[in-house]
């Protein structure tokens, strides 16, 4: 950093001299532009990236199930011994076989984003076949 500044520094200087060579008032200093370095080249700047979204399974996954899937999938329901909606691990198991009762893309994308944060094989379900 202190290189750079001495750089920076010195083509300023360089920069103002040139000016008064050619008879250039103060007034009118143009500083030359810092052409890019070989470290910038190398190096851009990257943008920030944004910040990986938690999604929670038990305050916006089940909640959501639960408005479309009860009673058959919850706790009582004919289907919960099979397919328990209220245990994550059944959600990844079935992956987006889900979406044939959930339709609503808002109501899917949650879903997806729970998905990609708990990549699963997908292959079995809870409950056997």
């Amino acid at each position: 950093m202190r290189a750079r500044s001495l750089l920076i520094a010195g083509t300023l200087a360089a920069g103002a001299a040139a000016c008064a060579q050619h008879g250039q008032g103060t007034s009118e200093r143009r500083l030359p532009v810092a052409a890019p370095t070989m470290q910038t080249m190398a190096h851009p700047p990257t943008p920030a990236q944004a910040p990986v979204r938690r999604v929670d399974f038990a305050t916006q996954i089940q909640p959501l199930l639960e408005a479309r899937c009860r009673p058959c999938h919850f706790a009582g329901g004919k289907m919960y011994a099979r397919l328990p909606f209220d245990r994550a691990e059944t959600i990844v198991a079935l992956r987006e076989k889900l979406f044939t009762r959930i339709k609503d893309e808002k109501e899917r994308q949650p879903i997806r984003e729970f998905l990609a944060l708990n990549p699963g094989s997908g292959a079995s379900h809870p409950g056997g076949s």
